[in-house]
Formats: structure tokens, C-alpha cells, sequence
């Protein structure tokens, strides 16, 4: 299932463009597609599942990302559900790892 129509990938390029990518998560269409992963993966990580393991919902996760392959972004076969855990192993880089500000007179 491919959810993706040519005025979709010009809007996305341009949200990516723009560094506004969040956005696109907020849409419809990939709502629905995350609802089919979901439904299709049983809720659970296919990770953890390739591991013997039981991992319930945590992300959809793109396999070729967004910024990389905008036309894939609403691909169903692009798409797979990742427990939180999982997700942050293949993305570190969405971790809060913003150091903590102190100023000189911090001890």
C-alpha cells in the first residue's frame, strides 16, 4: 500500500526543506498508515519479535528515512512498529541528550 500522492511528496519536501518534518506526522494519511502497521505488526516490535522477545508499541518506525526517501514516507512496506527501546537503539540521534546549562557559579 503506497499512500503517497505527487501533491503529498511536494508538501513533504518542502516540510523537509524547511526543516519542519514533525509536521508530517501530524497528517492523515500517515496516521492511517501507522494505524495498518500497527494492525499488520499486532502491535508488537518486530525487533524484539526477531529477537524470541515480546515488545509492545512504541514507535512507526521508517526503515529508509523520511529526509532520505520522501516518496517512501506513506509505503507500507516501508513502515514497522518498534518498542521504544528498539527505536532509540536505531535512533540515538532522537534521544534528549541536550547537556544541561551551567552557568560559573553552578558547583
Amino acid at each position: 500500500m503506497d499512500l503517497m500522492k505527487p501533491e503529498l511528496l511536494r508538501k513533504l519536501k518542502k516540510l523537509i526543506e524547511d526543516d519542519e518534518v514533525q509536521k508530517f506526522y501530524t497528517w492523515k494519511e500517515y496516521k492511517f498508515l501507522r494505524s495498518k502497521a500497527k494492525t499488520r505488526d499486532n502491535n508488537e516490535c518486530q525487533m524484539c519479535k526477531r529477537e524470541g522477545k515480546h515488545g509492545q508499541y512504541g514507535a512507526c518506525h521508517h526503515k529508509e528515512e523520511v529526509r532520505e526517501k520522501p516518496e517512501l514516507a506513506l509505503t507500507l512496506s516501508n513502515v514497522e512498529i518498534l518498542c521504544k527501546h528498539h527505536h532509540n537503539i536505531v535512533h540515538p540521534e532522537k534521544l534528549n541528550t541536550t547537556p544541561i546549562f551551567m552557568n560559573e557559579e553552578w558547583f
